[in-house]
């Protein structure tokens, strides 16, 4: 990392308790959490934001990683398409994340998740070239406006984090790097 931040035996009060949910439920700090520390004012909201966005995610945790995935994706974000390929790869299979990588239009999703994950890649590419009629897709295959802001949401905040761990330096922890050599050289779509 390239920035001083708390380490995990000097953290106190709100940072030591998210350091140690963090380490209950992921056996570590993560860099993408722990780079939050270089401000300590707002690694706290920034998490309780994280955790209101996906969990409230109108349309369910499945589709809120698929976003994430292809979202961070086009950041282009080496950290975060490594750990979101493994979590993905934990609900539908490796195979179905790597094809979801490789090309979502054709990885076997519904017409719906498609226009998701477009409209989560237009937001990430260049979201002030977005019309009404993007808009209208999406309402198209039976998504509601809350499922539209979410999905705006999602992607946006993908985007927000992806830029900052990259600005500050942040490394994919090992156990999320995939075991093939090619895999790994694939997720790797920003920094190598």
């Amino acid at each position: 990392m390239y920035v001083k931040t708390i380490e995990p035996d000097q953290a106190e009060d709100d940072i030591d308790a998210l350091y140690k949910a963090e380490i209950a439920s992921m056996g570590r700090v993560m860099q993408a959490t722990q780079c939050w520390s270089a401000r300590p004012d707002v690694i706290v909201p920034i998490e309780r934001l994280l955790h209101q966005i996906r969990d409230g995610f109108s349309l369910g945790l499945l589709n809120f990683r698929l976003v994430t995935f292809v979202a961070a994706r086009f950041v282009p974000s080496s950290y975060c398409t490594h750990v979101y390929f493994r979590s993905l790869s934990s609900m539908i299979g490796r195979d179905q994340a790597l094809a979801v990588h490789r090309d979502y239009r054709n990885a076997d999703l519904s017409p719906q998740q498609i226009e998701m994950l477009a409209y989560a890649e237009q937001i990430s590419r260049d979201a002030s070239r977005i019309s009404e009629s993007d808009i209208q897709r999406l309402r198209d295959v039976g998504l509601s406006d809350l499922n539209i802001a979410d999905i705006a949401l999602a992607a946006s905040f993908r985007n927000f984090m992806s830029r900052y761990l990259d600005a500050v330096g942040a490394r994919v922890e090992p156990e999320f790097l995939d075991a093939d050599p090619e895999v790994r050289s694939e997720m790797a779509v920003g920094r190598k």
